[in-house]
This record gives structure tokens, C-alpha cells and sequence, in this order.
């Protein structure tokens, strides 16, 4: 007999609007935070690329900034590409894209020799190196990849329907490595928030960055 979960992943791959049909499983939530016209996104959150959710949400928190998450429940084994994320399927993402100027979207990846390698791709490459900028002394243990020629081509975030460059000015599409995210073997123990220290500094530091980068006022306008 095929598990519940499994034969609803199979429904959302199969259906016409695979975004959509997510959006209406079981478990899934969708979260929408409008603040200022930074934002950071995280629609592979939940159980599928976990910690950042988190990561983007706590960032945004600490900035003034927008948010958008779309979290998976556990068991859920389900990962549609970037480019199915489509506004015209989702009322909530498309007012995001319409209210921020410039989006970070935090991704989780895993690839043998990278265990420590974040990736700042996507089309905004002066907020790439604007982010990479913040992140480096704070993640001394860590390299930043912000040159486009030395990110994996899957990796890149260039795609012009992946959500990270639909925002007016486009954006960065943040990979994060299992370590940083407290997912890994060899990662910091956690501390008395429950994140590691280097998911708590990499917060840190988002924030920082979407402090510092010239956005309008912040809004004041919230949906949960």
C-alpha cells in the first residue's frame, strides 16, 4: 500500500499547477510578513530544506524586513524547482514580489566537498557582493562564494521565473550548506536558542546586510 504522503507528493508532481496543488496539501503553511521593501524568502522551508525558514524569518524579524515561507511538513518528500513558485498561483507570494524591491531566498544544499561553502547567486550581483560582504567575518570558519563563475550551474538562481529575480531590482539566492544550518554531524552544538552559533551569527549578519542596504521605510502591514 503507498504511503498518504507519498501518493500526495505524486498528486502535486502530476497536477497542472504543481504550486498551487502544494499549496492545498496537508501540512503545508504559507507565511507572509510585509514590512520594508528588503526581503528575504524561504519556500523550500519546513522539513524539506531545513533551518531555513528559520534563518530567513529571523533575519527579516531583526531587519524590519518582508518575509515569505512556504513550509513543508515532515514526510513530505517533495522538492519542486524554483521556477514552479509562481505568483500567479498564490495571492501571498504575488504581493510579496509586488511590495519588496530587492529578496534574499535561503536555500539548503548538500554537495561533497562544499560542506562549508555558502553561495550567494541569483541577478542582483552588487547585493550578492553587498551580502557576502556582511557574512565573511562573521562565519571566519566558512567560505562565500559571490563570483558567478565559481557556483555550480544548478546553483546559480538565473532562471528569470525563479522567484529571487522577480522582485524589481532582483535578488540573491542564499545555498547554505547542512553545517551552517546545524544539520551535520560536525556542526556546533546548539546554544540556548536551540541554533547553532554559526546559524545564529549567519542571522546576525542577514540582518545587518538588509539593515544597511537603502530600501524605503518599512511598512507596517503584516499577514499571517
Amino acid at each position: 500500500m503507498t504511503p498518504p504522503l507519498a501518493s500526495e507528493a505524486q498528486r502535486v508532481r502530476e497536477a497542472d499547477d504543481p504550486f498551487a496543488a502544494l499549496l492545498g496539501s496537508p501540512g503545508v503553511a504559507e507565511v507572509l510578513e510585509l514590512r520594508s521593501q528588503f526581503g528575504f524568502m524561504a519556500f523550500h522551508g519546513g522539513a524539506l530544506e531545513e533551518v531555513t525558514d528559520v534563518v530567513a524569518s529571523e533575519a527579516a524579524a531583526a531587519a524590519g524586513a518582508s518575509y515569505y515561507g512556504v513550509l513543508h511538513p515532515p514526510g513530505l518528500d517533495l522538492h519542486l524547482p524554483s521556477t514552479r513558485f509562481r505568483p500567479t498561483s498564490s495571492d501571498a507570494l504575488a504581493r510579496f514580489v509586488g511590495h519588496v524591491e530587492v529578496v534574499v531566498t535561503v536555500h539548503g544544499y548538500g554537495r561533497r566537498g562544499r560542506w562549508t561553502t555558502l553561495l550567494a547567486g541569483g541577478s542582483n550581483r552588487s547585493l550578492a557582493e553587498h551580502v557576502a560582504r556582511h557574512l565573511r567575518p562573521a562565519l571566519p570558519a566558512y567560505e562565500i562564494v559571490a563570483e558567478l563563475e565559481d557556483i555550480p550551474d544548478g546553483l546559480r538562481g538565473l532562471h528569470p521565473d525563479n522567484p529571487v529575480n522577480l522582485p524589481r531590482l532582483g535578488g540573491v539566492q542564499l545555498e547554505l550548506p547542512p553545517r551552517v544550518r546545524g544539520r551535520s554531524p560536525l556542526a556546533p552544538r546548539p546554544g540556548p536558542d536551540g541554533l547553532s552559533p554559526p546559524t545564529r551569527a549567519l542571522i546576525v549578519a542577514l540582518a545587518a546586510a538588509a539593515r544597511a542596504w537603502p530600501t524605503a521605510s518599512p511598512g507596517a502591514t503584516m499577514t499571517p
